[in-house]
């Protein structure tokens, strides 16, 4: 089932603890780490499973990361989209408390998940926007089994492409690193 709960103030904890294992376990292959998703926005409803993005210098092997990850109970979801941001979750079975999207440092992939996350968090008129979206498609496609829990994810699409572009032509993510030249 597909839950949204109303936001959590332990959420930013549970993030810090679960980047300390992170790091522990993957070690200088971690370049970075970031709580991001709804968790991350505060006072935002959301499902309650913490988003973490590793930046790494490279994707691949991607053994290299797996192997490391499955130490701490992350399980690999292979994918066409793991040329890009390859995707683990904790526990293995649903519901799970964790997903590790990996990217590479400096990346569009993580410029623009961090922009989506800091566009929302300093505009709350769209971050209410996404919270009843995601409420209205978690009515409707239940979350019973992996393909109403993709069809979910596959529905916010629109939404989050829209936020990402207005981000990145905005300057977002605003930290020194990022060059964007655009969406």
């Amino acid at each position: 089932m597909i839950d949204i709960v109303a936001y959590d103030p332990r959420w930013p904890a549970a993030f810090e603890r679960e980047a300390v294992r992170l790091r522990a376990a993957l070690g200088a292959l971690a370049l970075r780490i970031d709580h991001h998703g709804s968790t991350s926005i505060s006072g935002l409803a959301a499902k309650p499973i913490v988003d973490v993005q590793v930046s790494v210098a490279t994707l691949h092997p991607l053994q290299a990361y797996g192997a490391r990850l499955a130490t701490i109970g992350y399980v690999h979801v292979p994918s066409a989209d793991d040329v890009v941001t390859p995707f683990f979750h904790r526990p293995a079975q649903w519901p799970h408390s964790h997903h590790v999207h990996l990217v590479e440092r400096g990346g569009l992939e993580e410029r623009r998940t961090l922009a989506f996350r800091d566009y929302l968090r300093d505009n709350p008129g769209e971050a209410r926007e996404y919270e009843g979206l995601k409420r209205r498609l978690a009515a409707l496609n239940g979350g019973s089994d992996a393909g109403s829990r993709e069809n979910y994810a596959r529905a916010k699409s629109d939404f989050i492409e829209r936020i990402v572009a207005l981000a990145l032509v905005a300057g977002y993510p605003s930290e020194t690193g990022f060059t964007v030249t655009g969406p």
